[in-house]
Parts: structure tokens; C-alpha cells; sequence
């Protein structure tokens, strides 16, 4: 977090390097984080050229972060991919990549292992509502915290608790019902 401040302060009086280091870092997360909320590797692109571009504007008008730069960058994301979803013409769900593609193919993963992925993961898309997918997603995929969350989200902590709380037993009420090699998950 200190090196978000030195960054940003650097960043708020337009330092080129500055600014490439603050791309450096966080272009491929919010372009992954984009990705499995969109599922669209072109518009994924287009939405974090979008969210650099827009603390651009920011930072030259003297606005922008004041701290926390990891989530303010995340929350320009997700408010980006809301926009889009509300003003295209074509619908695009909030829903988290199909990860078969990227998980479901590597060679460490074992037979058990496979089909309690398979089964979880079609318990996140078919059980979750879009919104507790959302917050999974920022949660355990993203690594923020509940603060972080809430504040992405525009929510407080408590609600973004209590969403995690009835998505997680509703993954347990799905996965508790599928047995593998006798072993109950969760």
C-alpha cells in the first residue's frame, strides 16, 4: 500500500515512469478481473485501456485516488463493465469465465480433483446469483478483503458478508449433495 501512495503521488504530477509502473502492475489483473466478469477477451482489453485512460483524466485534473489505488482501479472496472452491460445493445452476463479453459486441462490435476472442480464450478454458474458471484469472484479469486470488496461495490462490509455468507451455503446445499469417492466436499 505504501507503494501505491509514492506512485500515486508521483503519478498526480504526470511522472511517466510513474505511470508505467502503475500500469506494469495492475494492467494484467484488472484485464483477468475484466475477463471473468465479461468473457470477452476484446472488450476485457478495451475496458482496462478505458480504466487507465480514465485516471488520466483524473490525475491531470488534480481528482483521482488519494489512496488505495488497487481498489479504486478495480472499481473504475467494474463500473466500466456495468455501463456496457446497461448501454449495449447486446447483453453480456456477469459471469465468471469458463475456467474449464483454463483449469480444467492442466496435467496436475487428478481425476478426483478434476470432477470436484467440474462440480463446483457448475455450482457457482447455476446456483449463485449474479451479484454472489461478483462478490466470490472479488473475493477469493481477487484476494480482496471485505473493506476492498464493499468498496468496489459501492455496499458496505456487512452486506458484502452476508452475500458471501448465503453464496458459500448455497455452494455447501449443491456440493453437499455430490459424493466423490465417498468423501463429502466442504
Amino acid at each position: 500500500m505504501e507503494t501505491d501512495r509514492v506512485l500515486l503521488d508521483a503519478a498526480k504530477s504526470m511522472d511517466e515512469t510513474a505511470l508505467a509502473k502503475i500500469f506494469d502492475l495492475y494492467a494484467y489483473a484488472l484485464y483477468k478481473y475484466a475477463l471473468r466478469l465479461c468473457n470477452d477477451s476484446l472488450l476485457a482489453d478495451q475496458i482496462v485501456g478505458d480504466v487507465f485512460a480514465k485516471l488520466l483524466d483524473k490525475l491531470s485534473c488534480g481528482n483521482g485516488p488519494w489512496a488505495n489505488l488497487r481498489s479504486y482501479l478495480f472499481e473504475t472496472t467494474y463500473h466500466l463493465i456495468v455501463d456496457e452491460v446497461r448501454y449495449s445493445n447486446r447483453r453480456l452476463p456477469l459471469e465468471l469465465v469458463d475456467l474449464r479453459n483454463i483449469y480444467g486441462n492442466s496435467a496436475s490435476i487428478s481425476s478426483e480433483n478434476h470432477m470436484m472442480f467440474e462440480i463446483t464450478l457448475q455450482a457457482v454458474h447455476n446456483n449463485l446469483t449474479d451479484y454472489q458471484r461478483h462478490v466470490i469472484v472479488l473475493r477469493f479469486f481477487e484476494g480482496f478483503s471485505l473493506r476492498e470488496t464493499a468498496s468496489i461495490l459501492g455496499k458496505s462490509a456487512k452486506h458484502i458478508k452476508s452475500t458471501q455468507n448465503r453464496a458459500i451455503k448455497a455452494l455447501r446445499k449443491v456440493l453437499n449433495c455430490h459424493k466423490v469417492e465417498g468423501s463429502l466436499f466442504l
